[in-house]
């Protein structure tokens, strides 16, 4: 996934993607009423948008606008590369055992009462026990980062809705040490789903929607050298070129995708294959393709 980098007054930069598939992408966070801004083709408030850049952001009060931003697909968390970013990056990876709470904060009773049963000094000091969770520490940072909740579809329906009050309000309160913690710079969020499950209307109503097409070859290459420090030049263009041979086929249930397609050219590196059988045979088609169905559909295409 690519999120773009802060953009100073007047500054254009070109919006990039790579989502292993389409995703949709939410911004959280951000006050519109001081924002002019569009994105491919949508208008936030302000003029026309070209689609694939954003032109132009305007805000009378600040000359930093931290708008969209670029992140490489595995990214580290707190890895990001500062000329793109300018901001730290907290990652929250939802699961489907993670609830709200965890994003919030965990307190541990469990330990506290060993402690307290050894004679632990402290025990009786609670906020020892309370631990941030990812959004507890987006809050908590001395300046402004960039809070990204990744994949908010793989949790339980009441999730999104059990955050409402939270990205609203940028603040939460915890009851065992009656402190109400409050984002010192409100950070920006950004909610990745892969449209796995609806998410509530009231939860999309404080969304800014921008649906991330699936990228070109162009793109994909781009994204191929990330992940490759040195790639022959010959397999790289031919594993391109059957790669998106499979996607071009309607028949094709499930496309493969990014991640795939980097999982492939690392096993064609891994066993020295000649060059020459890629597009002609396709070996290792597995990696790719994960139905038996596909796999038939274009080993047929091959032998035409």
């Amino acid at each position: 996934m690519l999120i773009e980098a802060p953009c100073r007054l007047g500054e254009k930069f070109t919006h990039h993607r790579s989502y292993s598939n389409p995703k949709e992408q939410y911004l959280l966070g951000i006050d519109l009423s001081i924002w002019h801004c569009n994105i491919d083709g949508v208008t936030l408030l302000g003029g026309p948008y070209k689609k694939g850049t954003v032109d132009f952001f305007e805000r009378k009060d600040m000359d930093a606008l931290p708008i969209s931003f670029e992140v490489p697909e595995r990214l580290v968390e707190g890895d990001c590369r500062p000329e793109e970013l300018g901001k730290k990056l907290i990652i929250w990876s939802v699961k489907s055992t993670t609830k709200a709470q965890d994003g919030l904060y965990v307190y541990d009773v469990v330990q506290r009462l060993y402690d307290s049963q050894f004679g632990t000094s402290g025990a009786d000091d609670i906020a020892k026990y309370i631990k941030l969770g990812k959004l507890g520490e987006a809050f908590s940072a001395d300046e402004q980062v960039v809070l990204l909740i990744d994949e908010v579809d793989k949790a339980d329906l009441e999730f999104p809705n059990d955050l409402l009050w939270e990205l609203d309000k940028m603040e939460f309160y915890i009851p065992e040490t009656k402190e109400t913690i409050k984002a010192k710079h409100r950070p920006i969020v950004i909610i990745t789903s892969n449209a796995e499950k609806e998410l509530p209307d009231a939860f999309l109503r404080r969304c800014i929607f921008h649906y991330i097409e699936f990228p070109d070859q162009q793109q994909m290459e781009k994204i191929i050298r990330v992940h490759f420090d040195h790639v022959d030049e010959t397999l790289l263009m031919q594993a391109m070129q059957a790669f998106y041979y499979i996607r071009s086929i309607d028949s094709v249930e499930k496309k493969p995708s990014t991640s795939e397609l980097v999982d492939w050219i690392r096993a064609l590196e891994l066993t020295g294959v000649d060059t020459s059988r890629i597009t002609k045979e396709i070996p290792f088609i597995g990696v790719l393709l994960k139905k038996d169905k596909d796999i038939s559909t274009v080993q047929r295409r091959l032998r035409r």
